[in-house]
């Protein structure tokens, strides 16, 4: 049936918040009939929704959900459209139909009106999108996600901004600090640093150089994973310098290069969109670890930590800041998740490398500190501790490896200390650190569920 007018409000702000076409488009009458759905007066709307219910094909569903979002319409009136025009039940949130569409990827989306929409929508909310947005960049064929999947995340470019070559002080002088703070801990060739979670989480980026290696931590908090990457990569004679697009991926935040405004998949440090795509880079990661400012000051007395003047106004108190977001078992973003094994927000710790991928449950270590383990051959020692959060990785060759009072113990009875950078031997033998990540369940098996381990002991 077709849809008739009910009783809803929309705002005079919204009947004419968007302008002309920026320019000409191609299938014009497509991305019209979309425009109308959010810019058109009521009646207008309704009229658009039912042509697009007339003209019965799947290719405009993108543009209506991304529509749904953004229009004083009633979501029902979308939803009724999208199931004539997809033959799905989905539900009758926005959130609803971008869980159908990340399941439904067969359903290939008309891309002209598309990228004009998207185009049109997001340039109103901030200017600066466009240098992400441009439609040579945006071809389907041109992409490693799915145009359709990239949603806004609620702020503008930059609007969550980086930290670039931040201020550091001593322990001593970071009263601001309580013991049970969580901080992410970075040792390179001795230049030792703590990054505090409730600093970081209103930053989620520092471009830095440590001990000589020029890297940057990517923080999301939605997927609860911080990840140090390298920044000198192939074929570049700069470093890149990292920042927060505004744009996310199924809840991941997409960052963006500022050499060439690129898109990076945060979780798997690959550019997704943009100039850099195909260009075979892959940012190598280096160790980081999450722990408790006492521990880490403890075990590094002499590293240096973040200062509370970072040169922006952030209210940067204990557990301020993503509060509700961590305390809650929801998330705050669309994507599916497998929960037949882990609930999504479980943390696990992930390891990529040795040509393969494997994550450790967090809980796994509740029971044990010290796991001996492999993946694709190669045998690690992981060190955990569940209650601070924290995992270390190291390869053990053909040893096995027992937790001591102040270290560990290999099987041929020598004593190892645990360092950041290497496990070293009372007899001078080391072995090297792992580069791992925690992150929550949802992220890690929604990006490499299909290609990687699951520690089940």
């Amino acid at each position: 049936m077709p849809l008739t007018r009910r009783h809803f409000i929309v705002s005079a702000a919204a009947s004419g918040a968007l302008p002309a076409p920026l320019a000409a488009q191609e299938n014009q009458a497509e991305f019209d009939l979309l425009r109308q759905t959010i810019a058109g007066s009521p009646d207008r709307a309704i009229d658009a929704l039912n042509a697009i219910r007339n003209r019965n094909r799947p290719d405009l569903a993108a543009g209506l959900i991304m529509a749904m979002r953004f229009s004083q319409l009633p979501p029902t009136y979308f939803s009724e459209t999208l199931t004539a025009i997809t033959g799905a039940k989905a539900g009758d949130s926005w959130f609803d139909w971008m869980l159908w569409q990340e399941a439904n990827p067969q359903i290939v989306p008309h891309q002209p009106s598309l990228i004009a929409l998207k185009r049109e929508i997001y340039l109103q909310i901030d200017p600066n999108f466009d240098v992400f947005l441009k439609p040579r960049h945006l071809q389907r064929d041109r992409m490693k996600i799915r145009l359709e999947e990239i949603t806004w995340g609620g702020v503008r470019k930059d609007g969550i901004p980086s930290l670039d070559n931040p201020r550091l002080i001593t322990a001593a002088q970071a009263s601001y600090m309580r013991d049970s703070d969580l901080v992410f801990g970075v040792a390179i060739n001795g230049d030792i640093r703590a990054y505090p979670l409730r600093i970081m989480g209103w930053h989620e980026m520092f471009n830095e150089v440590i001990g000589g290696v020029p890297v940057a931590l990517a923080y999301c908090t939605l997927c609860g994973s911080g990840i140090l990457f390298e920044t000198k990569v192939r074929g570049r004679s700069r470093p890149l310098i990292f920042g927060s697009s505004g744009f996310l991926y199924r809840s991941n935040k997409l960052m963006f290069d500022r050499a060439t405004h690129s898109l990076w998949n945060q979780f798997t440090g690959k550019p997704v969109s943009g100039r850099l795509v195909n260009s075979g880079i892959e940012l190598q990661q280096r160790p980081v670890v999450i722990t408790t400012w006492a521990e880490w000051r403890r075990d590094n007395p002499d590293t240096r930590i973040l200062s509370l003047q970072t040169g922006h106004r952030r209210d940067y108190g204990s557990g301020v800041v993503y509060r509700e977001y961590f305390a809650s078992d929801n998330l705050m973003f669309p994507t599916n998740v497998d929960q037949r094994q882990h609930r999504q927000k479980d943390y696990v710790f992930g390891i990529r490398e040795f040509g393969g991928a494997k994550a450790w449950p967090l809980k796994a270590f509740r029971k044990r500190r010290v796991i001996n383990d492999a993946m694709q051959g190669k045998p690690l020692v992981l060190i955990g501790d569940a209650r601070s959060r924290s995992v270390r990785a190291y390869e053990r060759g053909g040893l096995t490896f027992e937790k001591t009072k102040d270290g560990l113990q290999s099987s041929d009875g020598v004593h190892w200390q645990i360092d950041e950078e290497v496990l070293r031997a009372s007899d001078g033998r080391t072995l090297p650190r792992v580069a791992g990540h925690i992150a929550y369940w949802f992220a890690w098996n929604g990006y490499l569920g299909s290609e990687s381990e699951l520690y089940k002991g």
